[in-house]
């Protein structure tokens, strides 16, 4: 591959318009279009197509896109700090966040990544973990926050970090848990309770829980958003769950008390790369701070 076309290539993109990248390469047009179906030919991929006058990347040309702008922007940097410069480019962090983990452990498994001696640039997007997953794959992510591992037979080439693990706690208002008095987890007997939808994976191992217990709740609503499930909650229309170890801060945040807390179910927490050894700081700075950045509670 000639990086000269690939420059001449994240030009084209970056302006949208061969015309315009012409210009400011101060080349021909047409031996600015003869190079990029070289690069085309090299790759063997079409990186750009025609709409009006525009140049719209494919998809492989987005992706080239991507890796062309770190590796310009690098270049940039790496001259800048030889000369004497302070590098001032932070350095872009790309997660997906499955949008069954709570907002709370989201942040508290991220924050560290903050905190990794590189100045970065952290980008959070939130979606379903399979849209995530799609991306990774295509590099558009360097990392997803699941609340479950990879599981064999995934389409996906890519691995799974354990980062948190711990018990399940259920809250209540103060309300309600006067109405449903009683020992956990009996109080729960007939009592509404608030759900995840069936895309949580602790949803099944809840359910399957309460059956031991033979307990049967009346179950009022289910919730694919975490936060909107813990603002039905501290309206007082049901009891509902989270991870113990943000017992603390869910207590405090939405107003509710504490109904019973039990080790038999676990809420687990991974970072899902496409990397079997993490080599970007922000990533090694969250798999470092696995041990020590959630804990629950311990008991009254």
């Amino acid at each position: 591959m000639n990086y000269k076309h690939l420059h001449y290539f994240w030009k084209v993109a970056q302006l949208g318009s061969l015309t315009a990248a012409s210009r400011l390469l101060r080349l021909q047009p047409q031996t600015l279009s003869t190079q990029i179906q070289a690069l085309e030919a090299a790759l063997g991929q079409p990186l750009f197509t025609r709409i009006g006058r525009r140049m719209v990347l494919t998809d492989a040309g987005q992706l080239v896109y991507e890796y062309a702008n770190e590796m310009f922007l690098l270049g940039n940097e790496m001259q800048e700090v030889l000369a004497g410069l302070p590098a001032r480019r932070p350095l872009k962090f790309r997660v997906g966040i499955a949008d069954v983990v709570p907002k709370l452990i989201a942040y508290h498994l991220l924050e560290p990544a903050l905190q990794c001696g590189r100045e970065i640039h952290m980008v959070c997007n939130e979606d379903k973990l399979e849209t995530l997953l799609a991306d990774l794959a295509a590099h558009k992510l360097d990392m997803v926050i699941s609340d479950g591992p990879m599981l064999a037979g995934t389409s996906v080439k890519a691995y799974h970090h354990a980062l948190a693990t711990g018990g399940v706690t259920f809250f209540g208002s103060a309300a309600l848990a006067a109405r449903y008095e009683g020992s956990f987890p009996q109080r729960l007997q007939q009592a509404p309770m608030l759900m995840p939808t069936e895309a949580s994976i602790l949803r099944g191992e809840i359910t399957r829980w309460l059956q031991q217990q033979g307990i049967t709740p009346h179950i009022i609503a289910e919730f694919q958003d975490t936060a909107l499930l813990k603002a039905f909650g501290q309206a007082g229309v049901g009891f509902f769950h989270g991870p113990s170890m943000i017992e603390d801060e869910i207590i405090r945040q939405h107003q509710v008390v504490r109904i019973g807390r039990t080790d038999a179910l676990q809420a687990n927490y991974f970072a899902i790369t496409t990397e079997r050894r993490l080599s970007h700081p922000a990533a090694q700075a969250i798999q470092q701070h696995r041990d020590d950045t959630l804990h629950a509670p311990t008991e009254d």
